[in-house]
């Protein structure tokens, strides 16, 4: 860690933890190929609470989960169980259940149709299935309420079988797209994802501190997440915990972990698929998973809300080309931050940020548990963070 970095970086978690409105609590950290560079932690686990948080501290990283789900898809594709071009009813049959919506009749009650071609796994890889969220979506949450199907926060099979805002491969929709793919590794392998994650990815990467289940220990280093109001008060709600265990392992959202074990996850790519205790993909896979796999010129952008209270409208990088790889977005030019075209990046709903930038051989990953989603304090800490390493690493 150059002595720069250090006191910048330490610099920029005071401020968005001390000034007024700012973020309770956050731990960043940065990457090269071989270790951590940055490792910093500033405010505290809850609000109004004495416990201080710590590089130990854990989270619930929500999107985060994806690319971990990715990995192990591409783990099947590899061992050429699967290939990225099937229909995903193949596996998970009640995909094939689900229409496409037409609209709601004067009762509100939803019209559906069948869709024009199968959701393949890359369609659910790539969030061209037609899949949304109902906290970014009014029509899927117009559905969900119509059909009472359940917050995707149940950790539930029902929470995903919901509706497709448009035929598959038409577009770019964020959705629960990844939840699937964890169902089809399920069926493949015979085993919980959670079970699967830690044989064939937390093992060789030497993660522990990280599960959809927490242990004892975890649940006693748990940050509180909490809620930004409108006029921007806090409150701290430390009873919203992801169901444990859940009745099902959400791979879109649903892992809790400390950040320091997501990096040893960063350099894996960096380390093109290599684990200190094994190799978790081959060097060409991690190659193909960082390249666009958008088809038509389609692009990745931003999202409206539909529930303020989840998440904030808007966008990464705005006015920057955005695609997408598999299960990460991609910049197609440099953005403000120093990151280069090419990189990959993602994130999760408490405002928690990452970054992978292969050319350089670095990465990063800024952790906070605030709702809604973009929090005012915390993503800007995380654009100046990341800026911070392209200056002073």
């Amino acid at each position: 860690m150059t002595a720069s970095l250090k006191s910048v970086a330490n610099q920029i978690l005071s401020e968005t933890t001390e000034r007024a409105g700012g973020a309770p609590g956050v731990v960043a950290m940065a990457t090269d190929r071989n270790h951590n560079i940055y490792e910093g932690a500033a405010g505290f686990r809850e609000l109004g609470k004495d416990d201080p948080m710590s590089l130990d501290s854990v989270m619930a990283i929500f999107s985060t989960t994806k690319a971990v789900t990715g990995v192990a898809i591409m783990q099947l594709v590899e061992e050429g169980k699967i290939s990225l071009a099937d229909a995903a009813r193949k596996y998970v049959p009640e995909i094939a259940e689900i229409g496409v919506l037409d609209g709601f009749d004067a009762d509100d009650q939803p019209r559906t149709r069948a869709p024009k071609r199968d959701i393949t796994i890359a369609d659910l890889m790539l969030h061209t299935a037609g899949f949304c969220y109902e906290f970014f979506s009014h029509d899927d949450l117009k559905y969900r309420t119509a059909k009472n199907i359940p917050t995707v926060v149940s950790s539930t099979f029902d929470s995903i079988r919901t509706v497709l805002l448009h035929d598959p491969g038409e577009r770019w929709t964020y959705g629960v797209n990844i939840d699937w793919l964890g169902r089809i590794v399920e069926q493949q392998r015979s085993k919980r994802l959670g079970e699967v994650f830690s044989e064939r990815i937390f093992g060789p990467l030497g993660m522990t501190d990280i599960g959809f289940n927490m242990s004892e220990s975890m649940k006693s280093r748990r940050v509180t997440l909490h809620d930004r109001a409108q006029d921007g008060k806090l409150t701290p709600l430390p009873d919203l915990v992801l169901p444990q265990p859940p009745e099902m392992d959400m791979g879109g959202h649903g892992l809790y972990a400390t950040v320091g074990e997501y990096m040893k996850f960063i350099r894996m790519f960096l380390n093109d698929g290599a684990g200190p205790h094994g190799r978790v993909l081959q060097a060409q896979t991690v190659e193909s998973m960082s390249q666009n796999g958008l088809p038509n010129g389609m692009t990745s952008g931003g999202w409206t809300t539909s529930i303020p209270s989840l998440s904030n409208a808007g966008e990464f990088d705005p006015g920057v080309k955005k695609t997408w790889a598999w299960t990460f977005q991609r910049n197609e030019e440099p953005t403000s931050s120093g990151r280069p075209a090419g990189s990959l990046m993602w994130a999760g709903l408490g405002n928690l940020y990452y970054w992978i930038d292969r050319k350089n051989g670095v990465g990063g990953f800024w952790g906070s548990q605030i709702l809604p989603f973009q929090d005012v304090a915390s993503y800007p800490g995380f654009v100046a963070f990341e800026s911070a390493v392209y200056r002073h690493h």
